[in-house]
C-alpha cells in the first residue's frame, strides 16, 4: 500500500508551526499569553549558560519579542502556573500537566534508587529525613542551607555533598518542588506548599498518563516515529510508545505516513488523521531572521533537525578551543523555514559583541538577508541587557 507522502517543504512548515516559528508571533510575553505558549511548546528546557541571555529565556522570547526573564519568573513563583522538574533535561512545564509528572516522578525515583547508590557519595539516603524535617520547620531551602561544615567535595555531578543529593533526590521523586530561585539556584519547598491542591489531588492511571504523553507528543510534534514520541517528554519506554503507536492506528486514531527528509529519502512515521487539513491551512513563513537558543525545541533532537533541514548542529562548550569548528556557545540562526547560518556572539559589558556568522552551504548573505540579521540583533539588546552592537572585523564569514 502507498503511503501518504509529507514533502519536505510542507515537513519543516507544519514542524516549525507546532513549535510556533512559522507565524509572526504577536501576545505579551507575560501571564496567560506566556501559559499558552508554554503549553503550546511543552515544555521549555532550562540551562545555566548565559552568554547573551539563558536557554529558556531566549526559546520564550524568540517567539514572544515582548517577554522579559520576570514574566516566567512571575509565572513560577507567584502564578504557580507552571513547575520545574525534568523531561529529557530540566525544564519548566505547565501545571496543567503536573498530574501526569506522578508517573514520571515514579519511574526517576525506580532508576535513582537503581543507579545512585554506586555513583554517588554515601550517606545521601541517610539525609532523606533530616532534609525534609528542616524544609517543613524552617522553610524553602536551597543547597547551601543544609549540609552544615561537612565537607562539599568537588561540586561536580557525582561529588555531591549528601544533603545535595537527598534535595535533588526529593525533587525528583515529587515529595519537593521549586519553589523560586535565587540567581540561577534552586529553592526547594515540600510539594504541598508550591503545587496547587487541584493538581495535587488529580488522579490518573498509568495508562491514561501514557496515553496522555504520547497524543500531546505526537500534537506538538506534527508528525513522528514512536521512538520519538517516546523521547519527547521521557515519559513513555520506547517499547510502550511502539504498542501505543499500533493500538492507536488500529483504532484509526493515526494514520502512517512517509516524510521525506532534506536529502531525499523518505521515512515512515506516524500523524494524526488530519493531516492534509493541516498542511492546507499552513500560511507561508515569517520572513523574519530568528536567532534560536542551542536547547531550541525545535533543535533539540538534533537527529530530527538535520533530517529535517540537512542542518547539523553540535554544542562545543567541552570541546577544546583549538579543535572547536565555530565557538564555544553558537546560535542557529532561521529564516523563513530554512536555518542559515549560525552566530558566534556574546555580551560584553554594554555590548552586543558578535564574532562571527557563519552562512550554511547554498545561503547567500544579500542585503536583504544582512539587514534581517542585523535587525534581529538589535532587538534582542534588551533580553540581553546591552546598549549596542559590536561586530568584528571579519565577522561576516560568507
Amino acid at each position: 500500500m502507498t503511503l501518504p507522502l509529507l514533502t519536505n517543504r510542507d515537513a519543516r512548515r507544519l514542524f516549525l508551526d507546532r513549535h510556533l516559528l512559522l507565524r509572526p508571533g504577536s501576545g505579551p510575553g507575560r501571564g496567560a499569553d506566556l501559559e499558552g505558549v508554554l503549553t503550546g511548546l511543552g515544555f521549555v528546557q532550562v540551562d545555566s549558560v548565559n552568554t547573551l541571555a539563558r536557554a529558556h529565556d531566549l526559546i520564550l522570547w524568540s517567539r514572544r519579542g515582548q517577554y522579559r526573564p520576570a514574566a516566567l519568573e512571575s509565572l513560577i513563583a507567584r502564578q504557580r502556573a507552571a513547575f520545574e522538574h525534568w523531561t529529557h533535561d530540566a525544564a519548566v512545564i505547565p501545571m496543567r500537566f503536573y498530574p501526569m509528572w506522578r508517573l514520571k516522578f515514579a519511574r526517576d525515583e525506580a532508576h535513582m534508587q537503581r543507579r545512585w547508590p554506586k555513583w554517588r557519595r554515601a550517606g545521601w539516603d541517610a539525609e532523606f529525613d533530616s532534609v525534609l524535617r528542616h524544609i517543613a520547620d524552617h522553610g524553602p531551602a536551597s543547597t547551601s542551607d543544609l549540609g552544615g561544615d561537612a565537607p562539599r567535595g568537588s561540586g561536580g555531578w557525582w561529588d555531591w555533598h549528601p544533603s545535595k543529593t537527598a534535595l535533588e533526590y526529593l525533587w525528583r521523586s515529587g515529595r519537593l518542588a521549586i519553589r523560586h530561585r535565587s540567581g540561577f539556584r534552586k529553592v526547594y519547598d515540600l510539594a504541598e506548599r508550591v503545587i496547587p491542591e487541584a493538581q495535587r489531588a488529580a488522579r490518573l492511571d498509568d495508562a491514561e498518563i501514557l496515553d496522555w504523553a504520547l497524543s500531546a507528543a505526537l500534537e506538538r510534534l506534527g508528525f513522528a516515529t514512536s521512538g520519538e514520541l517516546a523521547a519527547f517528554f521521557q515519559i513513555a519506554t520506547p517499547d510502550e510508545a511502539k504498542a501505543w503507536c499500533a493500538r492507536a492506528l488500529a483504532a484509526g486514531r493515526i494514520a502512517e505516513i512517509e516524510v521525506q527528509t532534506a536529502d531525499g529519502p523518505r521515512r515512515r512515521s506516524y500523524a494524526l488523521p488530519d493531516l492534509a487539513d493541516r498542511v492546507a491551512a499552513l500560511p507561508e513563513p515569517s520572513g523574519r531572521v530568528r536567532l534560536l537558543s542551542p536547547f531550541d525545541p525545535a533543535l533539540r533532537d538534533r537527529a530530527r533537525a538535520e533530517r529535517l533541514f540537512g542542518f547539523r548542529y553540535r554544542i562545543e562548550i567541552f570541546v577544546p578551543a583549538a579543535r572547536r569548528q565555530y565557538g564555544y556557545y553558537v546560535f542557529p540562526v532561521m529564516q523563513g523555514d530554512r536555518l542559515i547560518g549560525r552566530l558566534d556572539a556574546r555580551r560584553d559589558g554594554e555590548a552586543l559583541a558578535v564574532r562571527a556568522f557563519w552562512p550554511e552551504p547554498g545561503q547567500r548573505m544579500g542585503k536583504a538577508r544582512l539587514a534581517g540579521l542585523l535587525a534581529e540583533l538589535q532587538r534582542l539588546l534588551p533580553l540581553a541587557g546591552a546598549r549596542d552592537i559590536r561586530l568584528a572585523a571579519d565577522w561576516l564569514r560568507a
